[in-house]
């Protein structure tokens, strides 16, 4: 069945200024000049300071994304310089071929990767979402709808539940502690763990019977703890990629992730799953973490194969960034991971310095200038340590180290 999920012309709006946005982000790598939302009005070269290599970049983002290619409407893009203009453009390819999608996995890498989706699998997922936010009047949205976590919970979920597009609130524009005073009976809140962390942190007391859902990475069980006694009446985590969309759903940390429908384990092999296309067809799939089974259609979590860990609910790989930093002519040797809760949720480095380097606080604040230029903001290290020799425990192994030790230098 064909949602026309874009009639909603909001929704589609909304769509197109997410994906500019994100793409000039990753191109300047740093805040955009003009907060969103964005009227139709705004123009892309005098308001957000769009050059023609930029305008070409995200002409062909927003194309890629709609498959605007399918009805031959790309080039126009080019010609116009407004939201409103772009969306009409993107109405009218939509209304000629809407049948798939590409969404773009973060990039962190350094080489984003397209993850093309045929809009009725994406609807596999949404009608079953909607039977576990049945009733629903409201759908706050803190993540950006050209993203398939917040187009599956932000466009196809609210027109599934029967929510108007202007229903659908952009949270945002608003600080975490906004909900205390915003959020209704009934509303259904979509973020993800670092603005649900906020919310707990900010927020003592949520309206009765408001329900969230987070993804994107694991929930800390601390911050689940503390939303419940918020008040909060559910709280649902997503497990799931850029590629597949929601594999699987819990509604607490001490349950097992419940396969969606259209998913099942595969029997043959402990590290497939398997995916029933509407037409019937059987796709497997290899997910990035390691799976327990726990019943035929349930599962724990294990390790990630790929050793990326989760910044903002994007992944970032350590190694990666490590390189980065290696490559800097006054360091020697990184040792760079993933903050322990009690720390925070960034990146944190050890940097041994290369011998006859400056002084400490010169090489931090050069470290600092490197840092921002080299690495989009989930990948820069909040935390920068030095030290004669990267920690390792008795066994030699490498070791986990201690911010709050002597020769700490906290990142700007």
């Amino acid at each position: 069945m064909n949602t026309r999920w874009w009639e909603p012309r909001l929704a589609l709006r909304r769509f197109v200024a997410d994906l500019v946005a994100g793409e000039l982000a990753h191109l300047r790598r740093g805040a955009l000049p003009v907060p969103q939302p964005w009227a139709e009005d705004l123009r892309l070269d005098e308001d957000l300071a769009v050059d023609s290599l930029e305008l070409i970049t995200l002409a062909a983002a927003l194309a890629e994304a709609l498959h605007l290619h399918e009805s031959g409407i790309e080039d126009y893009l080019l010609a116009r310089r407004t939201i409103g203009e772009w969306t009409d453009i993107a109405a009218a390819g939509l209304e000629r071929f809407d049948a798939r999608l590409t969404f773009r996995t973060s990039g962190s890498s350094g080489t984003p990767k397209p993850c093309p989706h045929a809009v009725a699998t994406l609807q596999q997922e949404t009608a079953h979402l909607a039977t576990l936010f049945a009733g629903r009047r409201r759908v706050l949205c803190a993540v950006p709808s050209h993203h398939i976590y917040g187009f599956l919970l932000g466009v196809l979920l609210p027109r599934e539940l029967g929510v108007a597009a202007d229903a659908v609130v952009d949270l945002r524009a608003s600080s975490p502690a906004w909900l205390a005073r915003g959020a209704q009976p009934g509303d259904l809140v979509v973020a993800h763990p670092d603005f649900w962390t906020a919310v707990a942190r900010a927020v003592p007391q949520l309206p009765a019977h408001v329900v969230g859902v987070s993804s994107t990475a694991p929930l800390a069980v601390d911050t689940a703890r503390r939303l419940g006694e918020s008040g909060l009446a559910r709280l649902v985590q997503v497990y799931g990629a850029s590629e597949t969309g929601g594999i699987a759903w819990r509604r607490s940390h001490d349950d097992p992730y419940t396969l969606f429908p259209h998913w099942r384990l595969d029997a043959d092999d402990a590290r497939s799953l398997l995916r029933t296309l509407p037409d019937g067809a059987q796709q497997p799939f290899a997910p990035q973490d390691a799976l327990q089974p726990v019943g035929e259609r349930q599962f724990v979590l294990g390790a990630r194969h790929d050793a990326a860990v989760q910044v903002g609910g994007i992944n970032v790989f350590p190694e990666r960034v490590r390189d980065v930093l290696r490559r800097h002519p006054g360091v020697e040797d990184v040792a760079v991971r993933l903050m322990r809760p009690e720390e925070g949720t960034r990146l944190k480095a050890f940097i041994v310095p290369r011998s006859g380097t400056a002084h400490d606080d010169a090489l931090l604040a050069d470290l600092r200038t490197w840092i921002e230029r080299e690495l989009t903001p989930p990948e820069r290290p909040k935390a920068l340590r030095l030290g004669p020799r990267l920690p390792v425990g008795p066994t030699g192994k490498p070791a986990e180290w201690d911010l709050q030790e002597g020769g700490l230098r906290p990142a700007a």
